[in-house]
């Protein structure tokens, strides 16, 4: 008895056995191992904590009815395509190129765009609706208006946005500071122009 137990001591002190409590691995290495591994179940977790990001992303490029069925496809293609996918740390960011690369795809294949730009977004009064400020975000660089969306309308916090985009911390601050600061401006010249009629 006192042997096994100073082998298992052994083992741990040099690194060679972790206990499953002591696991540094994200979550999200052992479910894409189990999904590829044929727990296909599991990647409902993933969809669990990954929509958001997903949604986020496509909102700032997509019209606001096509959202929901594009995050449904784009998961299901993640789903099939999961096994390119060299790095699990990189799942985040992989996924959101994924949903970059969808709203482009659905932009060339409907080949009509709606321009938005001030007048259009402008509202008659102080009090704007949600639907008027997405438009205005939507007139900021991606950077800004990704970070905003996730923030704002997806609820995620700095670090979530950070963890799930790979963004650094610093960036995400940064990111939401000048956006904020865009919006408040894009916001202050469309409420002068309802102001003045212009």
């Amino acid at each position: 008895m006192i042997e096994a137990e100073a082998t298992a001591e052994m083992l741990l002190m040099t690194g060679a056995f972790r206990s499953p409590l002591t696991n540094d691995e994200p979550i999200e290495h052992a479910l894409i191992s189990a999904v590829l591994d044929g727990e296909t179940d599991r990647f409902g977790r993933l969809y669990e904590m990954y929509a958001p990001l997903v949604h986020g992303v496509l909102l700032t490029r997509v019209p606001r009815e096509e959202v929901d069925d594009l995050v449904q496809d784009i998961f299901l293609h993640a789903l099939r395509k999961l096994h390119t996918l060299r790095n699990p740390a990189a799942f985040g960011p992989w996924i959101a190129m994924i949903a970059r690369n969808r709203a482009m795809d659905f932009h060339r294949a409907t080949r009509v765009t709606v321009e938005v730009d001030e007048n259009t977004a402008a509202a008659k009064s102080l009090n704007r609706t949600a639907k008027e400020i997405l438009d205005l975000i939507r007139q900021l660089p991606d950077t800004y208006r990704e970070t905003l969306v996730l923030r704002f309308v997806e609820g995620m916090t700095g670090p979530e946005i950070a963890a799930r985009t790979g963004l650094t911390p610093a960036s995400v601050r940064v990111n939401l500071h000048r956006g904020m600061k865009m919006l408040r401006e894009k916001m202050g010249v469309a409420v002068t122009r309802a102001a003045t009629g212009g």
